[in-house]
């Protein structure tokens, strides 16, 4: 069982799942939100029952799975429905994440959290690592990989925390302006330097 948590963050494009991979190839269990968020609503979870109970029948797809482009459209531009929906995901998640880092083998875990700070999850884990690119690269990444307009990340980015809050809140730092070589040789120093902390914890 891992004792040690490192929450992995970093604003959109800014390469986090590459980090967290560089990680896992190293042995180190992930316990990745995004992929938690989707498990809680599956087709049979307690999620997609209260909000189907919530929502009524139509918010689902004719294979009973969650629609989630017609819940993101009721909660677009009604707080009340989306303070609803958080109220009943995020302990979920919470609960699920702690979960899974009890049940990790490896010396410690990283848990890979978009929004690691705003949501306040940070005080969860040990220790904070980030992803950091500039602005400018990050709407030039996701742009290409998500074919996005560029006002649609500006949108993005201006909802999460600022890169000043972050950069202060955070623990580490990974800058990923560069080339993947040089990315390997940052993940494996920390890697090195969490596992000592882990040791000692």
């Amino acid at each position: 069982m891992a004792d040690y948590i490192v929450g992995l963050t970093g604003g959109i494009g800014s390469g986090k799942t590459t980090v967290a991979n560089l990680f896992a190839e190293l042995g180190i269990t992930l316990v990745d939100a995004d992929v938690i968020a989707r498990d809680v609503v599956m087709k049979g979870s307690y999620g997609l029952a209260q909000i189907t109970q919530h929502f009524g029948d139509d918010i689902l797809l004719d294979d009973g799975n969650l629609d989630r482009a017609k819940l993101r459209e009721k909660i677009f531009h009604n707080d009340a429905e989306r303070v609803w929906l958080n109220s009943l995901l995020h302990p979920l998640i919470r609960e699920t994440m702690l979960k899974q880092c009890k049940q990790a083998q490896s010396n410690y875990v990283i848990m890979v959290v978009p929004l690691l700070f705003e949501n306040g999850l940070d005080s969860l884990v040990d220790r904070t690592l980030l992803v950091d690119i500039s602005p400018e690269l990050q709407q030039q990444r996701t742009m290409s990989r998500d074919s996005v307009t560029a006002q649609q990340v500006k949108n993005i980015i201006s909802s999460q925390a600022t890169r000043a809050e972050k950069l202060s809140k955070a623990d580490d730092v990974i800058d990923n302006q560069g080339e993947i070589s040089a990315l390997k040789c940052k993940v494996e120093a920390l890697h090195n330097f969490y596992l000592k902390l882990s040791s000692n914890s």
